[in-house]
């Protein structure tokens, strides 16, 4: 029994952490804004909790969880929103957690930010990508973001930094968008990013149609989008647990996300409007430890409809190795 998401960026979940009973932080998220350009239909943002959340978080905040992850090992950092971009004092961060050793400093974004602006993130020390390409046209692309005229440089600048750094394409499908999937695979496969990552709406988890089209050469050379492609030909769709599954969440352990002064589960449980597991100011890593042990996931709706396919793997893996 293996997970095979090896070596994929930020996304990483090696077998060898699964052996592992408990690690250091290996891979956390801030939500450093709710502010964004775009307007995408489904996009859950931040503001769906509200307390703390609301516009940019403080420096003063995010250096302070982001220093207290550094001196516990953090082994991946990624800086989210909103549109992290916007945000007026990203680069400092980034340096922060160069300073600090940080293996995979990732930046989510939407791509339309300035290529200047993502030189100089790249000249700070960002080596991770993760770039949203919802559509295989300007027209797709205006409709699934929101906003008319960004389809040239989103794909300009996935290009470019595409033949610099570590870049996945993430597709988020919806019930309108999901025929396109081939196209827009294609087109991802033809910018040169690093793997592609497709992912459906949460308003959205229904079956995905033409997965047979997909050239098998692609499917090949990107990890990620390989596992979850062969998931859906399966009959197993990317969200959902199912009753065989683990009623524990592991990942959460080594894994966190924090919006405003809270560490939640995971980004999706904050976005679909969770309640945080604890403040910033306690002691995280015991706090996500006994909501590790104490939480089961079949009763909370949240994760028992939006958990992640990778996520329920590794956690029905680490149970089994640990039982």
């Amino acid at each position: 029994m293996f997970l095979n998401l090896d070596n994929i960026g930020f996304y990483t979940l090696t077998n060898e952490r699964i052996f592992e009973r408990h690690t250091n932080l290996k891979r956390c998220e801030i939500i450093l804004t709710s502010h964004c350009n775009f307007k995408c239909p489904y996009c859950r943002g931040v503001e769906s909790y509200s307390r703390d959340c609301k516009g940019h978080l403080d420096i003063d905040v995010v250096a302070y969880t982001l220093n207290k992850w550094i001196e516990r090992g953090l082994e991946n950092i990624r800086f989210s929103g909103g549109e992290p971009t916007l945000y007026p004092l990203l680069l400092r961060l980034v340096e922060i957690a160069r300073k600090g050793n940080v293996k995979r400093i990732a930046i989510s974004t939407n791509g339309s930010s300035s290529l200047d602006k993502y030189k100089k993130l790249l000249d700070a020390g960002v080596n991770d990508f993760s770039i949203s390409l919802d559509g295989c046209c300007a027209e797709n692309v205006d409709k699934m973001s929101g906003k008319k005229g960004y389809f040239e440089s989103i794909i300009s600048n996935i290009e470019f930094l595409s033949e610099e750094t570590y870049v996945t394409a993430g597709i988020v499908l919806t019930k309108d968008t999901e025929p396109t999937l081939t196209n827009v695979i294609k087109l991802a496969h033809d910018l040169g990013v690093s793997d592609i990552r497709i992912i459906t709406a949460a308003q959205y988890n229904g079956n995905i149609s033409n997965l047979e089209n997909i050239p098998k050469e692609i499917l090949k050379k990107y990890p990620i989008l390989n596992y979850r492609v062969n998931n859906l030909i399966s009959g197993r769709n990317i969200r959902g647990i199912s009753n065989n599954d683990s009623r524990r969440c592991y990942l959460v352990r080594d894994d966190s996300v924090v919006a405003g002064k809270w560490h939640f589960p995971c980004v999706i449980y904050m976005r679909e409007g969770g309640e945080p597991i604890g403040s910033i100011y306690n002691d995280m890593t015991i706090e996500r430890y006994n909501w590790s042990i104490s939480h089961n996931t079949h009763k909370d709706i949240i994760c028992k409809t939006n958990c992640l396919d990778c996520l329920i793997d590794y956690n029905n893996l680490f149970e089994y190795y640990h039982k």
